[in-house]
């Protein structure tokens, strides 16, 4: 299934997207899609409903957020061999794990907001794991079983935030730099998440190409490493790294966002988001 939620702030409605890519609401099935929605048993009973008895959207809506209550966004760092190759650091032993404030998370198309006295604004398409039911010590041959489903992910970073001491955080949670969606697709269509290409364009620009495959650290091992030192819970995200080819990796000057640019990202299977990049003092 294709999860969603549409419509305006604060005012959304659930809905999926059908075998032919129509938009349906889910209004007075469920009241929302929340992260007790994720489990198992209740994705079940969502897949066991008939597109065709729902109503269909006909218009092009704002999408939001796919899943409301979202309890941990949790980040994997250099993830990928290329973008650790154009940062010039070494491949990471173990994963590293920082996290992205929840209070980042906006729509797939909701926009980036530059942050006062920001000068180096990054993007960084990756694949997001969301969390579906309790994970704590889980091995990696279990840890899929504990996956509701995917989502493209924007970790958008500023990057004089976050270099500016060991601590990667204040640079990754700024508003807006959470960009998720435009859907939540279940573990029933992706059949491997290693199996994935995934692209980010800067005004029409192609800047990051890469594959899943490359991962360092693949997302089972990412979720048993995760699990063994805090407990996974539904609605938890995981973004799993990015490929090479972000502003700061570029040679010999590094290209930053800025107002006026358009941001678009797409990961196979999973949908496409577009932003504009705004000021703060727009």
């Amino acid at each position: 299934m294709k999860l969603c939620r549409f419509g305006p702030l604060d005012q959304e409605t659930p809905g999926l997207i059908d075998d032919t890519g129509m938009l349906r609401s889910l209004k007075g099935v469920l009241p929302d899609i929340t992260a007790a929605y994720l489990s198992p048993d209740k994705l079940d009973a969502l897949r066991a409903i008939n597109p065709n008895t729902l109503p269909v959207v006909s218009e092009a809506p704002r999408y939001g957020i796919p899943f409301s209550g979202a309890g941990k966004y949790i980040c994997i760092g250099l993830n990928y061999r290329d973008h650790a190759e154009e940062a010039g650091l070494p491949l990471p032993s173990e994963p590293i794990v920082f996290m992205k404030a929840i209070s980042a998370l906006t729509g797939p198309s909701d926009g980036i907001l530059i942050p006062k006295q920001a000068t180096k604004v990054d993007w960084e398409v990756e694949l997001a794991v969301i969390i579906g039911t309790k994970a704590s010590y889980v091995s990696p041959e279990k840890a899929l079983e504990h996956v509701a489903g995917y989502c493209v992910a924007n970790d958008v970073s500023e990057r004089s935030f976050q270099m500016q001491t060991s601590q990667w955080d204040k640079g990754k949670g700024c508003d807006t730099f959470g960009p998720l969606g435009p859907w939540l697709v279940t573990t029933d269509e992706i059949a491997d998440p290693q199996a994935l290409s995934m692209r980010l364009d800067i005004n029409g620009h192609r800047r990051q190409t890469g594959h899943t495959s490359n991962m360092i650290f693949d997302v089972r091992s990412i979720i048993s490493h995760v699990s063994n030192y805090m407990t996974l819970m539904p609605g938890d995200i995981i973004a799993t790294g990015t490929p090479a080819g972000v502003g700061m990796g570029i040679k010999p000057h590094p290209v930053y966002l800025e107002p006026g640019d358009v941001v678009e990202l797409e990961i196979e299977g999973l949908g496409i988001q577009r932003q504009m990049v705004r000021s703060t003092h727009a």
